[in-house]
C-alpha cells in the first residue's frame, strides 16, 4: 500500500473512529455518569476526553510508515 493511500485510508478511519467514540463518551456520560458527584463527573470527561488519543496515535503513526 502506498504512502498516500495509506493516508487515505487512515483519514477515514480516523474521522469514524472519532464520531463514534465521541457519540458513545457523551451517551455514558449523559446516562451514567450526571447522577455522579461533581468530581467523579470531572474525572470521567477528563479521562474520557483523553483517551482517544491512544487509539489515534497508532493510527497516524501507521499513516506515516514509509514506503
Amino acid at each position: 500500500m502506498t504512502n498516500r493511500t495509506r493516508k487515505f485510508f487512515g483519514a477515514i478511519i480516523l474521522l469514524a473512529f472519532l464520531a463514534v467514540y465521541a457519540t458513545l463518551a457523551m451517551a455514558i456520560g449523559a446516562s451514567q455518569v450526571i447522577i455522579e458527584s461533581k468530581s467523579m463527573q470531572w474525572l470521567y470527561f477528563l479521562v474520557a476526553g483523553l483517551l482517544w488519543v491512544l487509539p489515534a496515535g497508532l493510527l497516524v503513526r501507521w499513516m506515516q510508515k514509509p514506503d
